[in-house]
């Protein structure tokens, strides 16, 4: 398969900049991966999509905000993106600036904030934060929301609570598991009414979910790693739901990448882990059956991921119905609920 088996062309006004007014009131399309026949509904008419004794699977990721400005000691202008916080005082960076620091270099930041560059690992920077007893407390106060590159408006306080799920609980992500943004109390609680069982696990969002992939022959890309939890609960939730021969849905492709990541020994398992799964056509799914994601970006991992969910073409036909009617696209628009191509088939 080629990069460019994955593109299509959308109208950049299809790129949502703002959230629905209310997170329940954005629009769904349905997507049968068996018969390739879809739907548009309302996302708050998920409750009527779904049964009594299904599990529905999120992510409880929490972003931060993890992005910094400021200037390196030659005084020209620096961004850091956090990637991943490692402990009290270090974590791991994008750091964008005219010249690429070096080891001992110090990054004077806002808000008083002053980082030391200790290495480089790739293409992210190890930073030690100085005078800091808690990096999650210091970027709390200091960093903004880290919106991701295609929304062009800078962050604000709706942004603050609007990309972030009702749900978020483990600080780690430097993006939102944006099928979660969807979710509301009163959504929950006709769930719950309709008899759907909720289970949690954490996946934290990298930067590297907006990297572009760099080769055309796709055996050569090398996935980004983000670290995992999958809690006894949820496995012990997702295995009495196939018992019952009812559904896994997960809601969002780190949802489904987690849960596929921890069966990828064969048995479902409970446990923490990093996790480098790359999902292509062709791929054999082994706990999900349902999932609810966004509109992914052209030639994007997680476009090849839905492809591998639903087939190829349903996707292909399935966006291009979107974009005819004028569906919102990526992190702040609308979502599909997709059945899986073989729902019979568990690996």
């Amino acid at each position: 398969m080629k990069l460019s088996d994955f593109d299509y062309d959308l109208p950049q006004q299809l790129i949502a900049q703002h959230p629905a007014a209310t997170r329940s009131a954005s629009r769904l399309l349905h997507l049968d991966g068996r018969s390739g026949e879809f739907r548009d509904r309302q996302f708050r008419d998920l409750p009527e999509l779904v049964n009594a004794g299904d599990v529905l699977v999120m992510n409880d990721t929490r972003v931060i905000k993890a992005r910094l400005t400021g200037r390196k000691a030659s005084g020209g202008q620096v961004e850091v993106l956090i990637e991943r916080v490692l402990d009290q005082e270090r974590a791991v960076a994008q750091v964008r600036a005219s010249k690429s620091p070096r080891a001992g270099g110090r990054l004077s930041l806002a808000h008083g904030v002053t980082a030391e560059v200790l290495g480089r690992q790739g293409e992210f920077f190890e930073l030690r934060f100085l005078d800091c007893a808690d990096v999650f407390a210091l970027l709390e106060r200091a960093g903004s929301v880290p919106l991701p590159p295609y929304i062009t408006h800078q962050p604000d306080a709706a942004d603050a609570a609007r990309y972030q799920t009702v749900y978020a609980r483990e600080q780690g992500a430097v993006a939102a598991p944006t099928a979660g943004l969807h979710f509301d109390a009163a959504l929950f609680a006709a769930l719950k009414a309709r008899g759907v069982t909720l289970a949690s696990l954490t996946l934290h969002v990298g930067a590297g979910t907006f990297q572009p992939v760099r080769v055309d022959n796709l055996a050569e890309h090398r996935m980004h790693s983000e670290w995992y939890s999958l809690p006894q609960t949820a496995v012990d939730a997702i295995r009495a739901a196939h018992a019952g021969g009812h559904s896994v849905i997960a809601v969002g492709t780190t949802s489904l990448r987690a849960l596929e990541s921890a069966a990828a020994a064969g048995e479902l398992r409970a446990g923490s882990a990093e996790t480098r799964l790359f999902i292509v056509p062709g791929c054999r799914f082994g706990v999900v059956d349902r999932l609810i994601t966004n509109f992914h970006l052209p030639r994007s991992t997680l476009l090849m991921l839905v492809s591998a969910f639903a087939g190829m073409d349903n996707i292909r036909r399935a966006y291009r119905h979107a974009v005819e009617q004028r569906y919102r696209f990526f992190s702040y628009g609308d979502a599909m609920l997709i059945e899986r191509r073989e729902m019979g088939n568990r690996e």
